[in-house]
C-alpha cells in the first residue's frame, strides 16, 4: 500500500465517527424540531386536513348527519348541473364580486390618498373609517335599516321629499345586490384603506421631490409614481377582496334574512342568495350534507382557479421595483 492510500484510509477512518456523531447529532435536532412543531401538525391534521377529507368524502356520499353517510360516487356533482339555484347562486356571487372588488379597491385607495397626508386630526379621520370594520353586522343590520327601510327609513324619507317614489330597497330584487355591495363596502373599506395606507407610506419620498422639480403635476405623480409602486399592494387587496366575497354570508343573511331565518335569507325570491348562503341553507336547514359538502368543493375550485389566474396575471401589471 502506497503512502498516499494509507494516508486516505486514515482519513476516512477518521471521518466515519465524525459522520456518525453529525447525524446522531441531526437526528436529535429533527427530533427537538418534530416536538416544537407538533402543536401545529396535531392542529393541522385534526381541524384542516381531517375536516377536508371527511368534507371530500361526504360530497360524493348521501348524507344527512343523522344516518351513516351512503356512497353514491358524483351523483351530487351531476345534480349541480341541473340544479337551477346552483346556477342562480353562482351568478349571484360572480354579480357580487363584479361590483363588491374594483368599487372597495377604488374607493379604499381615494380614502388613503387623502389620508395620507401630515395634517392634524388626521388620526381621528382614520379611526373614524375603521370603526365599522370592527363592527359585528348586527350593528350594521340596524344602521341599514335606519336607511334603507321602505317604512320608516332615511332613503325613502329623502326621496319623498324630493318629489320621487319610495323605493322598497333589499325587498326589490333590482336595487338588492347594488345595496348589499354598497353596505358591504362601507364595512370594510377601513381595512382595506389600512392596507393601502402601508403601501402608501412605503415610497420614497425623493421619488416625488424629483417629480417635483422636473414640474410634474399631482396627478401625473400619482399615475407615473404612486400607481406603479403601489400595485403589489393593489394585487394583494383584489386578491383579499375577491377570496372574502366569495365567502360572504354574515352580511347577507343578517341582513336579507330577519325574522325569517336562514330559509328566508337570499330573498327576495332568492334574488341575492350565493353560494355560500346556498350550502349553508342546504347542508344546515334542509340536512343534505353530502349536496353541501359538494358545493364547498366547487366552491373551493373556483377560488383555486381565481387565484392561479391572478398570480398568473400578476407578473404583467404588478411591479417590485
Amino acid at each position: 500500500m502506497t503512502s498516499n492510500q494509507q494516508t486516505a484510509g486514515r482519513a476516512l477512518a477518521g471521518a466515519g465517527p465524525s459522520r456518525s456523531k453529525r447525524r446522531k447529532w441531526l437526528d436529535q435536532e429533527g427530533r427537538w424540531g418534530l416536538l416544537f412543531v407538533s402543536p401545529y401538525l396535531i392542529h393541522f391534521i385534526v381541524f384542516v386536513a381531517g375536516p377536508l377529507a371527511a368534507s371530500l368524502y361526504f360530497s360524493l356520499s348521501d348524507y344527512d348527519m343523522l344516518n351513516p353517510p351512503k356512497w353514491t360516487g358524483l351523483d351530487n356533482y351531476a345534480r349541480l348541473l341541473h340544479d337551477p339555484l346552483f346556477w342562480k347562486s353562482l351568478w349571484n356571487t360572480l354579480y357580487f364580486v363584479i361590483l363588491f372588488v374594483p368599487s372597495q379597491a377604488f374607493l379604499a385607495l381615494l380614502l388613503a390618498v387623502a389620508l395620507n397626508r401630515k395634517l392634524k386630526g388626521l388620526k381621528l379621520f382614520r379611526m373614524a373609517h375603521f370603526i365599522p370594520v370592527i363592527s359585528s353586522w348586527t350593528v350594521i343590520l340596524y344602521v341599514a335599516d335606519s336607511v334603507f327601510n321602505p317604512r320608516f327609513g332615511f332613503a325613502n324619507a329623502f326621496l319623498t321629499r324630493i318629489g320621487l317614489d319610495p323605493q322598497r330597497w333589499l325587498q326589490d330584487e333590482q336595487l338588492v345586490i347594488p345595496l348589499l355591495v354598497l353596505i358591504a363596502v362601507w364595512k370594510g373599506i377601513g381595512y382595506m384603506m389600512v392596507i393601502y395606507l402601508a403601501g402608501l407610506q412605503s415610497v420614497p419620498g425623493d421619488l416625488y421631490e424629483a417629480a417635483d422639480i422636473d414640474g410634474a403635476g399631482a396627478v401625473r405623480k400619482f399615475r407615473a409614481i404612486t400607481l406603479p409602486l403601489i400595485s403589489p399592494t393593489t394585487f394583494l387587496v383584489i386578491v383579499l377582496s375577491t377570496i372574502s366575497t366569495f365567502q360572504a354570508f354574515e352580511q347577507i343573511y343578517v341582513l336579507t334574512g330577519g325574522a325569517g331565518g336562514i330559509t328566508a335569507a337570499g330573498g327576495p325570491n332568492n334574488a341575492s342568495l350565493v353560494l355560500m348562503l346556498y350550502l349553508y341553507r342546504e347542508g344546515f336547514a334542509f340536512m343534505r350534507m353530502g349536496y353541501a359538502s359538494a358545493l364547498a368543493w366547487v366552491l373551493f375550485t373556483i377560488l383555486f382557479v381565481l387565484t392561479l389566474l391572478q398570480l398568473r396575471l400578476q407578473g404583467r401589471w404588478v411591479h417590485y421595483d
